[in-house]
């Protein structure tokens, strides 16, 4: 099986290797070579990033429709996906649109995993090109440092996107990283300086989508605003009226003196 999936990504397989000897060719070590190849990826890949956060946000806004259509065909599910399809193509709106990016991404992580291990055969110093604790790259940390900084970087990196998610997919996406590093434990330390540097990447671009991007949400214009201040003040301004307007017509009835009383009086 690992064989065939070997043969399945060697196109891209080479295509990373040769990037990773570019870099290194210019002088960078092998660390870096793989951190810099990670950047160069995550960017070519951004529009699709783009595209993922447009059709996440456009699911968000079709929620309540598809929520309106889920219980009023709740006993007819044949009919439920006709109409909810049926909503999706009327919004132009993919509901696999967000799952693009790992897609894509997940191949390339297994032909990063590929590239290190054929280069512990090819380029004999690729095994010493480590930095710091893990020097070598083709070996896994013997401290789990690195496993335990991944974790951490696709959390932070997670907790960005999560504010907008139902609260069951929000644990999802925070218990997603440690199954993940759990996984990966013996795995290279190569791999990991991949996957450290694409948490790091998605970290910022995560930030700048959400918060300047088409991430962000719309504030409420400032127009409706301002007429439900005023609908609201006239409302209780028209409450206070009715309130005091009550009170004196309570006090006129107190007040008012008994007419039988007087007309007593007159005939004696």
């Amino acid at each position: 099986m690992i064989d065939f999936l070997e043969r399945v990504f060697s196109p891209l397989t080479n295509l990373l290797g040769s990037g990773l000897e570019f870099f290194h060719a210019q002088g960078a070590p092998w660390w870096l070579s793989i951190a810099l190849l990670t950047i160069v990826v995550r960017t070519l890949l951004f529009p699709l990033t783009l595209k993922q956060v447009k059709s996440m946000r456009a699911m968000q806004d079709l929620k309540p429709e598809m929520d309106r259509l889920r219980s009023k065909y709740q006993d007819n599910r044949q009919k439920q996906q006709e109409e909810l399809m049926k909503l999706y193509q009327e919004r132009q709106v993919n509901p696999l649109g967000g799952c693009l990016p790992l897609l894509v991404q997940m191949p390339i992580f297994i032909t990063m995993f590929y590239v290190i291990r054929g280069f512990d055969k090819t380029h004999p110093d690729f095994a010493s090109g480590g930095i710091l604790w893990f020097q070598n790259l083709t070996v896994a940390d013997p401290y789990y440092i690195l496993p335990v900084l991944s974790a951490v970087t696709m959390l932070a990196a997670s907790e960005i996107t999560a504010k907008n998610l139902e609260p069951q997919q929000r644990w999802m996406m925070r218990i997603l990283p440690v199954v993940f590093t759990v996984f990966l434990l013996a795995f290279p330390a190569g791999l990991f300086m991949y996957w450290i540097t694409s948490n790091l990447v998605t970290l910022v671009q995560n930030y700048l989508i959400y918060n300047y991007g088409p991430g962000k949400k719309a504030p409420a214009p400032s127009g409706d605003r301002k007429a439900n201040v005023r609908n609201d003040s006239h409302s209780a301004k028209k409450q206070g009226l009715a309130t005091d307007a009550g009170n004196e017509h309570k006090g006129t009835q107190v007040k008012q003196p008994s007419t039988g009383g007087r007309k007593k009086k007159r005939r004696k």
